[in-house]
């Protein structure tokens, strides 16, 4: 009997990997296929965009059912009888609407029975869905979003809102068009997928290494080299990533050791990382989902998103960097093992045939100006074109095992962002259903008496704390319909207003309480989560002034402006993180500065800070140029210092 048992437990287990086999596969080759619209170039016709968004959702969450299981901490790939159910049902509404969604736009406003029940059944697979995935925070926004859609009729003033049947709010989840089938589904299953497929592939042939040995080749021989590395690798392999907690794990696994081993407290090293990381979300070409969907918010090419964040991005890391120098002085530590240090010629003439895939990017992305899901698809079909030329990886990566494991961990990696994408669709059809966003966007203006600072702190703070509780895609979508608007209204351009809100989204990957950036480093350094976090703040407190910079001067995002106010805008930013950052940690030029000079230092960084957007102060600007000029004589003031020091300790 228990051997017959075990061999109906071995045919069960045998036919769910199956399932998911042809699951995991057929994921990513629906998307090719719709990205690149094979019918339309084969057979001369196209499906409905819904059609596509509604058929990867469905085999996307039906294989997360069959993969998370519904308890934290269970076994994973163990689904259960209600597992099978789930899929069985998520796989249904797919296929139907896939199959009907044509007939039912043309007839929306007629509400149908199987209509309401199939949105019935949505909408709490999409609750279990995103509760498996990414938590329960998600979840209660939906409800209290759901409940206001319902009886926010009761509430007084601008935020009453129209009183809607159940029948017709379930219809609408999912076959209205800013619903579940909305634009962050679209996103989601397009620009997101290309680059996870894109990232995924390089990842295999090896390009995390490579990019791991150029940054040990560029900084290991400096001092405090594993956290520098640790800043270098992490904003290069953001340009692959767009994942913090992914780029925590994939560098901070080699960096957060190196950096404990070197000198650095562990909760030091654990906040290094996870700032380090997080910048990936905000650094091109690929960023973080938010970024794609604030491209189609915009109506903009993705490439115009990577030309504003650029200098922001880049400004980051230097202000992240010039703290860990400062920190390595203060700590007076050395460089990286040698060990872990390979020759930067060496380097490069092994590995860079990887910057090939990255190369075809920027150019169908820049040059070609081709949609960012067929540009990251070409970047993919360069990639493997790429492992023909390596001898190494040749041999297995055109394996069909091989190529079927990777479609399954793309696919794998698609379940939090499908999911969220999802839930995050239903909260915007609910805020646009409902009036929410004009009535919200008018409450913001009048708290905020008219004045664009207080405004944009109201908003920082909102962002902040839904950023805590929700990950940067969900959290950005909401801002981006609530707050922009009121932003907008008080003369703010849409990009800039945009911007301000995912700057903010992103950080919230470092903010306490929830902080998941630095949830996955606290895991690699040992550390608890809240020093890190505190840690994490500080470090990244020039990520905190940059999106107000951008807001009155939106010429450091390389928005309007003549060449000239571009420039000198970005070279007092620069000069002012420097300071902002040495004025914090207490260091600079192997010095330990007075409290009178980081004062000195902190009031020229505020007044190189200050709003000026079209040089109409003249003054303003003398008085920036003025300290930019003291700063410079207090550099070469501190140089000269320390060479006397060396002198005198010389002859002694």
């Amino acid at each position: 009997m228990n051997k017959n048992l075990s061999n109906n437990q071995s045919k069960k287990g045998n036919f769910i990997d199956i399932i998911r086999l042809i699951l995991g596969v057929s994921i990513p080759l629906v998307g090719i296929f719709f990205i690149v619209d094979i019918p339309l170039i084969f057979f001369r016709f196209s499906f409905f965009l819904q059609q596509y968004k509604i058929l990867f959702w469905s085999l996307t969450v039906a294989l997360l059912f069959l993969t998370l299981p519904a308890k934290k901490g269970a076994p994973k790939n163990n689904p259960q009888w209600y597992d099978l159910i789930l899929a069985v049902c998520t796989l249904i509404v797919g296929f139907w609407t896939f199959r009907y969604i044509p007939e039912v736009l043309l007839t929306i406003g007629v509400i149908q029975p199987i209509q309401v029940i199939l949105g019935i059944l949505t909408f709490f697979i999409v609750m279990e869905s995103v509760r498996r995935s990414t938590g329960i925070s998600v979840v209660i926004v939906i409800i209290i979003f759901f409940i206001y859609a319902k009886w926010g009729y009761l509430l007084p003033g601008l935020l009453g809102a129209s009183p809607l049947s159940w029948s017709r709010m379930f219809q609408q989840i999912l076959f209205g068009s800013d619903f579940l089938v909305g634009l962050p589904l679209g996103v989601g299953s397009g620009v997101v997928f290309g680059f996870i497929f894109f990232g995924a592939v390089l990842i295999k042939l090896g390009a995390a290494d490579f990019l791991m040995d150029v940054a040990f080749a560029l900084m290991g021989k400096v001092r405090g080299g594993p956290a520098k590395v640790s800043v270098l690798s992490s904003s290069l392999f953001g340009t692959i990533s767009g994942s913090a907690v992914a780029n925590v794990i994939a560098t901070g696994t080699i960096t957060i050791p190196l950096m404990k081993k070197t000198g650095y407290p562990d909760y030091y090293a654990g906040a290094v990382e996870a700032v380090a990381s997080t910048g990936g979300q905000i650094m091109p070409p690929v960023m973080g989902a938010a970024a794609f969907v604030m491209a189609d918010y915009l109506g903009i090419p993705y490439a115009r998103v990577c030309i504003v964040a650029a200098i922001p991005a880049i400004l980051y890391y230097f202000g992240l960097f010039i703290q860990v120098d400062s920190q390595a002085i203060k700590l007076n530590l050395g460089s990286t093992p040698k060990e872990y240090i390979k020759p930067l010629k060496a380097t490069i003439k092994k590995g860079w045939i990887f910057l090939i895939p990255v190369f075809v990017l920027f150019y169908t992305l820049f040059i070609m100006y081709l949609s960012a899901p067929l540009a990251a698809l070409c970047a993919v079909a360069a990639a493997f074109i790429v492992s023909l030329f390596i001898t190494h990886i040749r041999r297995t990566f055109w394996s069909l095992r091989e190529l079927a494991d990777l479609a399954q961990k793309v696919s794998r990696q698609m379940f939090s962002i499908i999911s969220l994408c999802g839930a995050a669709g239903i909260i915007v059809g609910l805020i646009a259903y409902t009036g929410l966003g004009i009535s919200f966007s008018e409450l913001l203006t009048e708290a905020s008496g008219g004045s664009l600072i207080l405004l944009a702190l109201l908003v920082a703070l909102a962002s902040t704390i839904l950023g805590m509780g929700m990950p940067t895609t969900p959290a950005y979508i909401m801002l981006a319909v609530l707050a922009v608007p009121a932003m907008v209204n008080l003369g703010v351009l849409p990009i800039t207003a945009h911007l301000f809100c995912f700057y903010f989204g992103t950080l919230s990957m470092i903010t306490p309480p929830i902080c998941l950036a630095v949830f996955a480093a606290s895991t690699l350094s040992g550390a608890a989560h809240l020093p890190i976090a505190f840690q994490a703040m500080k470090l990244a407190v020039a990520a905190y002034i940059i999106p107000f910079v951008i807001l009155y001067n939106p010429s450091l995002a390389l928005i309007g402006g003549s060449v000239i106010q571009k420039l000198t805008v970005i070279a007092f930013t620069t000069i002012a993180i420097y300071l902002i950052g040495i004025s914090f940690e207490g260091y600079a030029v192997n010095n330990k500065l007075s409290m009178l000079i980081r004062c000195s230092f902190s009031v020229i960084a505020a007044v190189l800070i200050i709003p000026n957007p079209q040089f109409r102060s003249y003054e303003l600007l003398i008085l920036k140029i003025a300290g930019s000029i003291l700063t410079l004589f207090l550099i070469l003031f501190l140089i000269r210092k320390n060479k006397r020091l060396l002198l005198k300790t010389q002859k002694i």
